[in-house]
């Protein structure tokens, strides 16, 4: 009974935070399309300022979806489960001290060194391209500091599992963009239309703080800022947060060695990229993340190397890697078989052209190899992290990152010289050698739970049968895609993409893959 009860809170709270998830992504797709109306794709403010957002996003996530995360999350899951809240709350306002400290160094750092920035992130920008990326990403620095106080929100919201909030603040920061590239962009030169959308976005930093604060006091109602090392607890988040925070950051340098990379390439190739990155993260967050932020707490406060906590941490671990499989897998098919219809919908528009949706798909194709092996490997980091174990997964991301670098080389410079294609294709061998990365890690880090645990893992039989009804449902959209006459590429989308859906479905229910009825009952309530 007990067990039931928790599968069917985790299984609510996994809801909560897919339609935050859901929620931010769906805003940030706007300010995709709505970015793409005023820049298009082969310009070179576009380039400067995709190059130079990277900033805020790499404190984002490195802070709020790695380290603090998993650092801080168990720790003060853990103190609010035995019911300590005065201790808690003790342990979230030491650790927000200490992160204002650090955020602070960081973003007077970063305004200081951003020319030394620049040169390491997008060597190939010269002349006024380059200048203008500089003079973004002084203006964002204090924006992606204001986010990263955002992420202590998320922990201490999370802890208590009050999910929906903290995913959903993110909407604040995508509607300021929104709004000042519509305030603007009808009225300014891309390079100035570029630097008023990062004011935009240091000021949507902000509102997504301001937004989670009075929930985060009402929640922790004895929380004071001040520097507390001589609690054991808040020691213990320090400690973990080193290792988790070089492993996070490892991978996040895998992010930039690809903008690095892309900056080489022809004008563009960065702009397709990022916009590419925004369409396939969309699943990776929406059923990866969603499924590994609702463990975690609970998994935290169970999880152990004993026989029951084993098997108890097994069973949630399957559990939600087949709910993540089932998601993803057709996903990545229709990345991979339907990119040009699923950019074209989102981006073309304005100055973004059908060729340039093309080149997305090609990009969103090559990402398509590794969607699976990332998704996964988020939740099997969670299941260490909640083993309070914060070394193993810095121990094959640094191995990933090492792949990544030296595949996306070959793969993005000398390959398409060596096949005769033009250099701009490059981007797609990028994403396509990050996925293979992805997967030497995602199984690095199964084979070493495993060991530690017991088997755990998607079953053969499921995984053919899920890749089977994706299949089914690609082959259905491709004869409904070459039979629609050309209409706007929303219409486009709508009946190709359908059916492409509702025959997965069929599909899955046919081979009697039980996530595809529970989902479809779901559905119907």
């Amino acid at each position: 009974m007990d067990k039931a009860i928790s599968t069917q809170s985790t299984g609510r709270s996994a809801f909560f935070v897919a339609v935050g998830i859901l929620c931010s992504r769906l805003a940030g797709l706007v300010r995709l399309r709505v970015f793409a109306y005023y820049f298009g794709l082969q310009s070179d403010a576009a380039d400067a300022f995709n190059a130079a957002f990277r900033i805020p996003n790499f404190l984002q996530n490195l802070f709020g979806e790695g380290a603090l995360s998993a650092s801080f999350i168990p720790v003060h899951a853990a103190l609010v489960a035995r019911g300590d809240r005065r201790e808690a709350d003790r342990v979230a306002g030491a650790v927000a001290s200490l992160l204002a400290l650090v955020v602070a160094a960081i973003v007077l750092v970063g305004v200081l060194g951003t020319p030394i920035l620049i040169a390491a992130i997008a060597p190939g920008f010269t002349g006024e391209k380059r200048q203008l990326t500089i003079q973004i990403v002084r203006v964002l620095f204090p924006g992606a500091g204001l986010l990263v106080l955002s992420a202590w929100c998320l922990g201490v919201l999370n802890s208590h599992h009050r999910f929906l909030l903290s995913y959903t603040a993110p909407v604040m920061w995508n509607a300021a963009m929104i709004a000042t590239l519509v305030a603007f962009g009808a009225q300014s030169t891309l390079p100035r239309l570029a630097v008023a959308l990062a004011w935009g976005s240091v000021v949507g930093s902000a509102l997504q703080l301001a937004v989670q604060l009075p929930v985060v006091l009402a929640v922790a109602p004895n929380l004071r800022l001040a520097i507390d090392l001589a609690s054991e607890d808040v020691r213990a988040v320090a400690r973990n947060f080193v290792p988790v925070f070089i492993s996070r950051g490892v991978v996040q340098v895998s992010a930039y060695i690809d903008t690095l990379l892309a900056s080489l390439l022809p004008t563009g190739a960065v702009t397709g990229l990022s916009n590419a990155q925004l369409l396939y993260t969309l699943p990776i967050s929406l059923f990866g993340m969603s499924v590994a932020a609702a463990e975690l707490p609970a998994m935290s406060g169970t999880a152990s190397d004993d026989g029951a906590g084993a098997q108890a941490v097994r069973q949630r671990l399957d559990a939600g890697l087949r709910q993540i499989a089932f998601f993803v897998v057709p996903s990545a098919m229709a990345f991979a078989a339907l990119g040009d219809v699923v950019a074209a919908a989102l981006l073309q528009t304005g100055r973004f052209l059908h060729a340039d949706a093309v080149y997305v798909w090609a990009i969103l194709a090559g990402s398509a190899v590794g969607l699976l092996a990332s998704t996964l490997g988020r939740l099997y980091a969670s299941t260490y992290y909640a083993l309070r174990d914060t070394r193993t997964p810095l121990r094959y991301a640094l191995v990933r990152v090492a792949l990544t670098t030296i595949l996306g080389y070959v793969s993005a410079i000398p390959l398409p010289r060596w096949l005769g294609i033009s250099s701009v294709w490059g981007a797609a061998g990028l994403t396509a050698s990050a996925g293979i990365a992805g997967w030497v890690e995602m199984l690095m880090l199964r084979r070493t739970l495993n060991a530690r645990i017991g088997r755990t893992g998607l079953p053969a039989e499921y995984v053919v049968k899920l890749w089977a009804a994706a299949i089914a449902g690609a082959l259905v959209a491709w004869a409904v895609k070459l039979a629609v006459p050309t209409a706007h590429p929303v219409v486009t989308a709508v009946l190709v993409l359908g059916p492409y859906g509702a025959s997965f479905f069929g599909a899955a229910s046919a081979l009697r893959i039980p996530e595809a009825s529970t989902a479809l009952r779901r559905l119907r309530r």
